[in-house]
């Protein structure tokens, strides 16, 4: 996962990755949790530009506490 630090508030994901052997198996998916969990912890919001994470946050409303 590619991400950049935008200030002490502010993830910006841009781009997340997984090769081939472990795709299809939610590794994409325990990246973004564990950068929730840190953004959480830290009162830290995230702007999702990359189209995973994108697609995760709006199917997930869950999440919605650490969207910008």
């Amino acid at each position: 996962m590619e991400f950049s630090i935008a200030g002490p508030s502010l993830f910006i994901i841009s781009h997340t990755e997984v090769g081939e052997s472990p795709r299809r198996q939610g590794v994409g998916r325990q990246l973004l949790n564990k950068v929730v969990a840190h953004a959480r912890a830290n009162d830290i919001e995230i702007l999702p530009l990359c189209s995973y994470a994108k697609s995760v946050f709006d199917k997930d409303p869950s999440l919605a506490d650490v969207l910008k």
